[in-house]
């Protein structure tokens, strides 16, 4: 694993980024993106009120340039999208004028449902909770389609939260597998969880096999939002990498 692809900084969660960039120093990468998150879309969960590099993207992006000038590492100026159907004119617009390196597509909440929270799940059965999670793919599916991203983010994400774990059914990675192999976008392996509530990265290693009968392959990410964090989650990738046999693809291929 030479470059971590999924890095978040102040400007949206994370921690400073010379911080995040004396981190992955330590760890022995060479490349480090800073994909903060960005909500272009007013939503009702409050996602859009939270984070607002739609405002301050170019602020830190002479940040980033200052940061280039005092570090080895190539620092990707990227950014973490949370996708929106229907609002696909209006994502595509402001990518078109940001002009990140790179862009990360991910479904954080999609018609009625919020993925990162399990309040509204609490009290529901398993016909609500199974129709959340096939809402979400339906809602990947639709991402990848769309073609505005480089990277697809955590592509089962509800496997976060204990009231939708294990409603992920084989078929569901095998839609995302089929739309990916038609696509530019490439998906992350990514460890935002594995020390956490999940205990494993995204997407399952146990369906891999999914994803190379359909010659997909995976950027990585550790979705770090502290230099702790990147420092423990760089060697777990490592690890899984080696384990599953996975020839990561280069995030600079994407890029350049």
């Amino acid at each position: 694993m030479d470059t971590d692809g999924h890095a978040h900084t102040t400007f949206s969660d994370g921690s400073a980024l010379d911080a995040m960039v004396a981190a992955a120093e330590t760890v022995g990468l060479d490349g480090l993106g800073l994909t903060d998150h960005c909500i272009v879309t007013e939503d009702e969960f409050g996602r859009r009120d939270q984070y607002d590099l739609v405002e301050t993207y170019e602020e830190r992006r002479a940040v980033i340039d200052e940061a280039r000038a005092e570090t080895d590492l190539r620092l990707y100026d990227a950014a973490e999208v949370s996708y929106v159907e229907g609002d696909e004119d209006r994502l595509a617009a402001f990518l078109d004028d940001a002009e990140f390196a790179y862009t990360i597509g991910s479904v954080h909440f999609a018609g009625p449902y919020d993925y990162t929270s399990a309040s509204q799940y609490a009290e529901t059965g398993g016909a609500v909770r199974r129709a959340a999670v096939e809402r979400y793919y339906d809602a990947v599916v639709s991402l990848v389609e769309s073609d505005l991203f480089d990277v697809l983010g955590h592509l089962d994400l509800p496997e976060r939260m204990d009231a939708l774990r294990r409603y992920t059914t084989r078929r569901d990675y095998e839609r995302v597998a089929s739309a990916l192999a038609d696509s530019r976008t490439v998906p992350e392996l990514n460890a935002g969880r594995v020390h956490r509530s999940l205990g494993r990265v995204h997407p399952d290693p146990a369906i891999v096999d999914v994803f190379r009968e359909k010659d997909v392959g995976f950027v990585l990410g550790t979705d770090s939002h502290t230099p702790t964090e990147l420092r423990e989650r760089v060697p777990t990738l490592r690890a899984v990498v080696d384990e599953a046999g996975l020839e990561p693809v280069e995030l600079a291929t994407l890029v350049d």
